[in-house]
């Protein structure tokens, strides 16, 4: 979808410019577009908070937004705002209390109550609803069929608009009040005091708006938030949940979900950020084959020279042969940086049984030490390397033939030691490969050749299976 973006941009001579924050909810569709150019290539970043108002809760922002999502809860659990209950049932019970009572003492403002699933949501609605029934702060029922199927909405109902709609002036998540409804049409004052009314026949896209998804929050601002944990929150909703507030925000949760605080701190702090076919290398099966055991193009093309070519004319072409060379070896320099004289190379060459080793300046140091290490670059050579090493691990076993699917004792302790690896450098990353492996058994064999591609984008499946993204 970008790069139809991009290319049409591209077209037209357009300028793009994208705004967003790659620690937020992740893309619904595969891959990290946004996150990936963002690192490649920079941008300008906006550190300061703005949306809540005391000074704590922005500190707490903060530690969200970098991942300390055990520092946020803290924060907001030692000014009371950390609710445990014994079930989710009771915590979900206690919300809706707690929500109506900041309803009726402060009925100015404005509030969402947030969850991740679509069914707490229609749940908590109703919930919410039942509430202003009781007391009286409701008109008369309406059924209407809307987009989500039938509805009864009344006077003094939030709802929330689910479409972008440029002649009503909404937005995808805009909150208002209703002030009239009938079976054609609906009158309603948004939060920012703009009066839209609609036929229902040409705008349906709405629902009730006491509750919400987490993923449909983003980019919302209230007054008071609720939210009600549950184990498929990660630290991408965490962010979004516990930081749409400009006065204050309750976290409920059951102990049927997590026994402690810890467990309901480690669950909120998972990271599942999306992965990029770019974040894993490329690797050519035969280089990395040669690099395995430790032959470099250089010291190749030396192997190949002492073969084929004649003794008397080694000499002769030892200066050419001195400028082939990989990167990796570096500019041939002997000490107090001259050149290798040719009698140099012909030694290095015409001697078969030595090995040509690199030299390095009289300090002693590599000619590399001061060259800065790309992080990025090393982590998608660390991550390629774990999954075509745990490839390669259950390619063994799946060889050896096995009646029971259990290889030998080295190949199950490989296979250990390769999912730890993965694991470090990717959580979950080994089950989810194993997951896909399962259904795509070629795979395997593929990966372990060191082509990642189509084990890159199954591993993102399978990630969205395994945490039940809506």
């Amino acid at each position: 979808q970008l790069e139809r973006v991009f290319s049409h941009a591209a077209d037209v001579g357009a300028k793009v410019v994208l705004v967003g924050d790659p620690q937020q909810l992740q893309a619904i569709e595969a891959g990290a577009a946004f996150r990936s150019l963002h690192e490649r290539h920079g941008g300008v970043e906006i550190g300061e908070v703005r949306r809540q108002r005391q000074d704590w809760q922005r500190d707490a922002t903060r530690d969200l937004a970098t991942g300390r999502i055990g520092a946020a809860i803290g924060a907001y659990d030692a000014q009371g705002m950390v609710h445990q209950a014994a079930t989710r049932d009771e915590a979900r019970a206690e919300l809706v209390e707690r929500w109506d009572r900041d309803r009726q003492a402060h009925p100015e403002a404005s509030r969402i109550i947030l969850i991740h699933t679509n069914d707490e949501v229609r749940a908590l609605n109703q919930a919410a609803r039942e509430r202003l029934r009781a007391a009286g702060d409701l008109g008369g029922d309406v059924q209407v069929t809307v987009e989500r199927g039938p509805r009864n909405f009344a006077s003094g109902d939030r709802i929330m608009f689910l479409r972008n709609e440029r002649g009503l002036g909404v937005k995808n998540g805009t909150l208002g009040v209703i002030e009239a409804v009938s079976e054609q049409s609906m009158s309603v004052r948004t939060d920012n005091g703009r009066a839209v009314r609609f036929d229902l026949k040409d705008y349906a896209h709405i629902d009730h708006g006491y509750a919400a998804t987490i993923h449909k929050a983003q980019g919302m601002t209230v007054d008071r938030t609720h939210v009600l944990a549950t184990p498929g929150m990660d630290a991408h909703g965490s962010y979004v949940a516990l930081s749409r507030h400009r006065d204050g925000t309750n976290l409920h949760y059951g102990s049927d979900d997590f026994a402690t605080r810890d467990r309901l701190v480690r669950s909120l702090s998972r990271d599942r950020a999306k992965d990029m076919a770019s974040d894993y290398e490329q690797i050519d099966p035969a280089q990395h084959y040669a690099e395995r055991r430790g032959i470099t193009f250089r010291q190749r093309v030396v192997e190949i020279v002492r073969r084929i070519v004649p003794e008397k004319l080694r000499d002769r072409i030892g200066e050419l042969l001195d400028g082939l060379r990989s990167p990796e070896d570096g500019e041939p320099m002997q000490e107090g940086g001259r050149r290798p004289k040719r009698e140099d190379v012909r030694v290095q060459i015409g001697d078969a049984g030595s090995t040509p080793e690199r030299r390095t300046p009289a300090t002693g140091v590599s000619r590399d030490s001061n060259v800065p290490v790309d992080a990025e670059a090393a982590l998608r050579r660390d991550r390629t390397n774990a999954l075509v090493r745990h490839a390669r691990a259950i390619d063994a076993i799946l060889r050896s033939g096995n009646a029971d699917g259990q290889g030998s004792p080295e190949q199950m302790r490989e296979l250990r030691d390769a999912r730890s690896a993965f694991e470090k450098v990717r959580p979950h990353g080994w089950r989810d490969a194993e997951a896909a492996y399962a259904k795509s058994p070629e795979l395997v064999r593929e990966a372990g050749a060191g082509a990642v591609n189509r084990i890159v984008f199954a591993l993102q499946l399978e990630t969205e299976i395994r945490t039940g993204m809506d």
